[in-house]
């Protein structure tokens, strides 16, 4: 019995059953793209209007972004405390949302119902730092896969949380809050010790384990897109939704088969290794020393920047080796990300949390509005995989400057815009397509990209503080233009039916010009962003055209 005792713990505590946990710790970490679909009950149970609406999903969006606590947090605590302080901001945060739409609790102001949004969103900045930036860098020359992997899971998570509220609650959409309040909660506690940094060791057949994680989910998002069509023809029983969810159950434990038997290959290899009599070859003691005198040149360059912390800001290393945090936040590189990302997720982000009354201006029924806000999630992780993958292939091939890829995803984007701004039949949903499609392919792009040019060392606090434009973004554009032009049109109608914003409870607007005007001003700030990021490919042409992993494989000892 102690062999496979052994394994079990090797198992455990191996990279890849770690990449296994952090696949389901992201499967539950995209509460936050479920907005459009509680934010009617929210809307109808506490009486607010669109632009006090917006204003609740701007802190949404401001919680999910701002991200630079937990990375702080990060640098100074092990992973399983960063994990379970997003666990503890999870529950609190939406567990508080759903007692004020029960009406189980005295109606909140809307500060304090802001409040609860932006700690339960922000907690999935906990989880992404606890198991993203652990993946990338136990895996750091297969990062734009793992970021894909790992951000796809994260766009899967709607249509996933979906399908278990149908199954536990029914259709009863108050209760989806409940579930999005203790379900990420608990998979964090579950897996809290099980996700931690390892010695990275490249595996000669490791992309193509990431090609089978990549099977693996693909059937999931498809499955996923299909039960999301049947669900609006058919009416399911319990048991049927039970049935669904068991499916999407066993598929997402599908990846711990895959892990267990990386790990069992691993694990024999190691004990026919220990067979052996260690022999030191001259080239192996050229390799330790080798290492020994780059770790002392590390150190001395590290003993350096401390003493030097503010004085080097304007001294900065080159691109790919490992900026400070000021060094980083100060370069005109992450300044034109920021503007790019203010403009792409930003629009994004609006459009995503609109969606719901999209629909409902336009005059879909409730199950196919339900169907948008899926198709957004199931094509949400779409946009992931390709971005994280294809990118990471022509990198490769290539040399294609990832930012490159970025400037083609933010002009996708305002193709879906302006399919809302000039609706025809059926245009929502080619819109959900590809406005989920561009939402999720940006983000694992804006990763790597800060993981490349500003190294990994502080990567937990630089990833968090790449995509603080977003909550920006998404305020100017979702409640100062937004919500404000929404508003505007609603009241025209009510004027027009001679009644006052007094007379009716929740301000309603019907027809294609609720949203004409600010959809045509998202196209139009998107395109310019798509502009700006052309400048970051001019200037990282020349670093994306060398060998940017070549370092990592010089660690491991692989010429």
């Amino acid at each position: 019995m102690g062999d496979p005792w052994e394994f079990a713990v090797h198992a455990i505590n191996g990279r890849w059953f770690s990449v296994f946990a952090s696949f389901l710790i992201m499967a539950g970490a995209g509460a936050t793209y479920l907005f459009g679909t509680y934010s009617k009950d929210i809307k109808a149970t506490l009486g607010y209007d669109q632009t006090t609406l917006n204003l609740l999903g701007f802190f949404k969006d401001l919680g999910a972004n701002v991200g630079v606590f937990s990375g702080l947090l990060a640098e100074v605590t092990p992973t399983w405390f960063v994990l379970l302080v997003g666990s503890a901001m999870n529950f609190a945060g939406y567990f508080m949302i759903w007692l004020a739409v029960t009406q189980k609790i005295a109606r909140p102001a809307v500060w304090q119902m802001c409040l609860y949004i932006c700690i339960g969103a922000n907690s999935q900045n906990f989880a992404n730092t606890g198991a993203l930036v652990t993946c990338v860098k136990n895996f750091p020359e297969s990062r734009g896969v793992m970021l894909g992997l790992l951000k796809g899971f994260v766009g899967l998570s709607g249509a996933i949380l979906t399908q278990f509220y149908l199954a536990i609650y029914g259709t009863d959409s108050k209760s989806l809050i409940l579930l999005i309040a203790w379900l990420p909660a608990a998979l964090s506690v579950v897996f809290v010790y099980t996700i931690r940094e390892r010695k990275p060791e490249r595996q000669p057949n490791e992309l193509r384990v990431f090609y089978h994680f990549l099977y693996v989910s693909i059937v999931l998002a498809l499955f996923l897109m299909a039960m999301n069509i049947v669900e609006k023809q058919v009416d399911f029983s319990k048991a049927a939704y039970a049935g669904s969810a068991a499916v999407v159950c066993a598929m997402l434990f599908i990846p711990l088969i895959i892990a267990i038997r990386e790990d069992w290959i691993q694990w024999n290899l190691m004990n026919q290794d220990g067979m052996k009599p260690a022999a030191e070859t001259p080239v192996d003691r050229a390799l330790d020393i080798a290492r020994e005198v780059k770790s002392e040149v590390s150190k001395e360059k590290e003993e350096k920047t401390m003493k030097s912390c503010f004085l080097s800001i304007w001294n900065k290393p080159e691109r790919g080796e490992d900026y400070t945090i000021l060094q980083a936040l100060t370069s005109m590189d992450m300044l034109i990300l920021f503007a790019a990302t203010f403009c792409g997720l930003g629009g994004s982000l609006t459009a995503v949390d609109n969606l719901g009354q999209i629909g409902e201006s336009l005059g879909y029924p409730t199950k196919t509005i339900k169907s948008f806000v899926s198709l957004v999630s199931i094509w949400n992780y779409f946009g992931r995989v390709f971005s994280g993958f294809v990118s990471e292939s022509l990198l490769v091939k290539y040399k294609m400057p990832r930012p490159l890829m970025m400037t083609f995803v933010l002009l996708l984007a305002c193709v879906g815009h302006l399919l809302v701004a000039f609706p025809f039949s059926g245009s929502v949903y080619v819109a959900s397509v590809i406005m989920g499609f561009a939402f999720g392919a940006q983000l694992p792009l804006l990763f790597a990209i800060i993981s490349e040019l500003f190294g990994l060392k502080y990567y937990s606090t630089l990833f968090n503080c790449g995509q603080l434009a977003s909550p920006l973004g998404s305020y100017i554009l979702n409640v100062k233009i937004t919500g404000l032009l929404y508003d505007h049109e609603a009241l025209k109608e009510l004027a027009k039916k001679g009644m006052k914003r007094s007379s009716v409870k929740e301000l309603i607007c019907m027809g294609v010009q609720c949203y004409r005007v600010p959809f045509i001003i998202l196209s139009s700030v998107t395109f310019f962003g798509a502009l700006i990021s052309l400048v970051l490919v001019m200037r990282t042409r020349k670093f994306y055209s060398s060998d940017i992993y070549k370092k990592f494989r010089e660690i491991h000892g692989v010429s």
